[in-house]
């Protein structure tokens, strides 16, 4: 990996760590906390954007097809081997949703956001970070 790569990988791994320290709570409770709101759907941001980020620096850096959109740096990532279809379709979602947090696109429905950052986003995150370690070695 590159010098750019490492560390936008690094700041990936810092954003992941720095959101688990973050106390979710339940939902009911994540609904009327809107501090817990505002930094987890700030962390979801933040991660979304690196993994973003990364995904453009590995087409770039492979030589591979410009994307014409954020969403088709994962798809042409996973065309060339780099990501698994799945993720690419996970991510181009988590992407979507990043979207509607941050333009307040339609009413955002809480318990969507809520299970994309509970259940989602991490987990997603770090199977990118496993996915593109293994197919940059």
């Amino acid at each position: 990996m590159n010098n750019r790569l490492n560390d936008k990988v690094s700041e990936l791994m810092q954003y992941l760590e720095e959101f688990q320290s973050i106390e979710i709570p339940e939902f009911e409770e994540y609904k009327k906390d809107v501090k817990a709101k505002a930094a987890c759907e700030r962390y979801f941001e933040k991660i979304i954007e690196a993994v973003i980020s990364a995904a453009f620096i590995i087409v770039k850096e492979k030589n591979l097809k410009s994307p014409e959109s954020e969403e088709q740096a994962f798809f042409i990532l996973s065309k060339n081997k780099i990501l698994s279809e799945n993720l690419a379709v996970k991510l181009k979602q988590a992407k979507d949703m990043r979207n509607i947090i941050i333009h307040n696109y339609e009413n955002v429905e809480d318990e969507i956001v809520y299970d994309s950052i509970t259940k989602e986003i991490k987990a997603d995150a770090e199977e990118f970070l496993m996915q593109i370690k293994k197919s940059l070695k």
